[in-house]
């Protein structure tokens, strides 16, 4: 009778442990699901420039695109100008995001600091990045500075809102057990309250580094002689779609890269936090 039981539960466990044909079928169509548009939206772009729905000079064909992209890998041109667009995004994201964490553990510890900043920050926050250029133009002028602060500010204020969140969202009955264990208000922010904030700071770096891609983007475009940016506005002037086109994909191509590096970094953060804390 045991050896039968025993029999029963060990096929029933390979059934379960070996993926059938559908699991399997199943599996490949959610793995290949998230391509299908950018791949629809190609054979589009192919097919009307094969058939002349759109003139070369407006939108280019794959061909001529890729042709332009090896010709800016093999000049060098692509990797210098993205290795100076990494710096300045890097530089700034940091900052940004530094200074963020500091404004909203503040804003989270202190309801007197909140009640006095909060406000403004909210409204300050409402103007777009673009907003800033012309008055930021005055102070600093246009050099490097200039996008430093821009980047930083994109970062700031995710990293902020999310660090508030979190350091509000901690569980109220973990730390009123860590005030009945006599830990000290700086053993429970270390102990409470930053490990039940991880999953809400990730999401708001996440978010922080992709505000900050295209801030620097669209202060590229307009204030700078280096950089993918530059690259656009300087294909755009030159009436060279092609040379917009390549740009473009390597920053898409990037910002798609750091977006998954970000969310397998999240993931495993996540998976770091104790269950009590998510």
């Amino acid at each position: 009778m045991s050896d039968t039981v025993t029999l029963e539960f060990d096929t029933a466990s390979a059934s379960t442990s070996t993926p059938t044909p559908a699991r399997r079928w199943r599996a490949l169509g959610w793995t290949l699901a998230p391509w299908a548009l950018p791949a629809a939206l190609f054979a589009l772009w192919w097919i009307g420039c094969e058939r002349g729905w759109i003139a070369p000079q407006i939108l280019p064909p794959p061909a001529r695109v890729y042709a332009t992209f090896a010709d800016l890998v093999q000049s060098g041109d692509l990797l210098s100008n993205t290795l100076i667009s990494l710096q300045r995004v890097l530089c700034g994201f940091l900052a940004g995001a530094l200074a963020g964490f500091a404004l909203g553990a503040a804003l989270g510890l202190s309801r007197t600091f909140e009640a006095y900043v909060l406000p403004s920050f909210n409204a300050i926050v409402q103007i777009p990045v673009l907003g800033w250029l012309p008055f930021l133009l005055l102070l600093v002028g246009v050099g490097e500075p200039l996008k430093y602060i821009l980047i930083a500010h994109a970062a700031l204020v995710p990293v902020t809102l999310s660090t508030l969140q979190g350091f509000r969202g901690a569980p109220v009955t973990l730390d009123e057990a860590a005030r009945v264990f006599g830990y000290t208000r700086w053993q429970r922010i270390v102990h409470v309250v930053l490990p039940s904030a991880v999953p809400t700071l990730a999401t708001g770096v996440r978010l922080a580094f992709t505000k900050s891609w295209l801030a620097l983007v669209v202060v590229e475009l307009v204030a700078s002689s280096e950089g993918l940016g530059y690259l656009i506005v300087y294909g755009r002037q030159l009436f060279q779609l092609d040379l917009v086109m390549a740009a473009v994909v390597m920053v898409g191509a990037i910002g798609f890269a750091i977006n998954c590096a970000l969310d397998a970094l999240e993931r495993r953060l996540r998976r770091g936090v104790p269950s009590a804390f998510r």
